[in-house]
């Protein structure tokens, strides 16, 4: 069965972004032997143009095949005229405003993303990266096998939170940490 992996960058306070949900202020990071790591070990959650960039846009899936992601997300590719963000990957989008997608290869899931990820879970593949935002990793808490927590060494005081849910309890276990030249510091748990 495939797993569903939150791969999400975050400051140290644990937000994901700024309140109205900017993130750009991570990049400055993405440098050095981290930046080698995410060409290396984590190409597959690099946007198609970044792998174009750094030459690697051949390189074959070797952890995600799938990329799920809310409309917030998938709205800031749309604003610079990118209709697929991830095209070495399945995409999906899970939007209830989005009514028509974009693009003929992106699907657009408007009711029950929660039913869309279980299906997807039985498919044979690699496992399925959601990208974010925070209402939709709130919405999929439940079915999220693996948190890959990217830590930059910042402290934003407010933003937007990891998961939009409600108060509850769940354990994972710490399964590797990684610690990088430039503060950055990336942790897998499971579930």
């Amino acid at each position: 069965m495939r797993k569903l992996s939150y791969y999400v960058a975050a400051s140290i306070d644990g937000f994901i972004g700024a309140p109205g949900g900017d993130a750009l202020f991570f990049n400055r990071f993405v440098v050095g032997d981290y930046l080698d790591y995410l060409r290396t070990e984590q190409a597959d959650t690099l946007p198609a143009m970044a792998r174009q960039h750094f030459g690697i846009e051949d390189r074959p899936l070797s952890r995600y095949d799938t990329v799920i992601q809310g409309r917030a997300s998938y709205d800031l590719a749309l604003q610079e005229g990118i209709t697929r963000p991830y095209a070495h990957l399945r995409e999906i989008v899970a939007s209830r405003t989005l009514t028509e997608s974009p693009d003929p290869q992106v699907e657009i899931v408007s009711a029950d993303p929660v039913g869309r990820v279980r299906e997807l879970k039985k498919e044979e593949g690699l496992s399925i990266y959601l990208c974010g935002g925070a209402n939709l990793a709130g919405q999929l808490r439940d079915e999220v096998d693996e948190l890959v927590i990217k830590t930059y060494p910042v402290v934003l005081g407010e933003g937007m939170r990891m998961f939009d849910a409600e108060f509850r309890v769940d354990d994972f276990s710490l399964v590797s940490s990684r610690a990088f030249d430039n503060g950055v510091v990336v942790r897998q748990y499971e579930r």
